[in-house]
């Protein structure tokens, strides 16, 4: 299959403070409403309450580290053969790998309550940076139905 090619990729600009494109696209999809300055605001408040509380690690490694640990290797996906529904385990493309470990760390983070936004997302990217959390849960759930549907691995083509 042909890679897509989306303005996104090509039109992302670096943000500002980290010069990365991957914290970038992160607050594009912590936005809400088209409010940019908003999600980065939580976004850098996140990171300075990590920085204060991961005292060896860079803030920025925290992030990305956590992004890795939230990627899921298998999924399943539902096919249908002859009258049934198969939940097939596939691979999972790296882009879809990330848009999915993004998803569900803000999801995560938007889950819990009782505090700001900054400091729910920064417990949870501390959480799956120690391969914990919510977001972590997640994925190891994703992992564990793939690995029981292995038998119907032969669908997947």
């Amino acid at each position: 299959m042909a890679k897509k090619w989306t303005a996104s990729s090509s039109q992302l600009k670096p943000d500002a403070v980290y010069n990365s494109k991957l914290v970038a696209k992160f607050i594009n999809c912590l936005m809400w409403d088209g409010k940019k300055n908003s999600a980065q605001k939580v976004f850098y408040d996140a990171m300075s309450v990590i920085s204060k509380k991961v005292k060896d690690t860079e803030p920025l490694d925290v992030f990305e580290t956590a992004i890795g640990n939230v990627k899921p290797m298998l999924e399943v996906r539902s096919k249908r053969v002859g009258g049934a529904s198969y939940q097939v385990p596939m691979q999972v493309s790296p882009k879809r790998q990330q848009s999915l470990a993004f998803r569900w760390i803000i999801a995560a983070s938007r889950a819990k309550k009782g505090k700001p936004m900054c400091v729910r997302l920064a417990t949870e990217l501390m959480d799956a940076f120690k391969k914990e959390g919510a977001a972590m849960t997640t994925r190891e759930n994703v992992h564990r139905m793939a690995e029981a549907n292995k038998a119907f691995a032969h669908f997947a083509w």
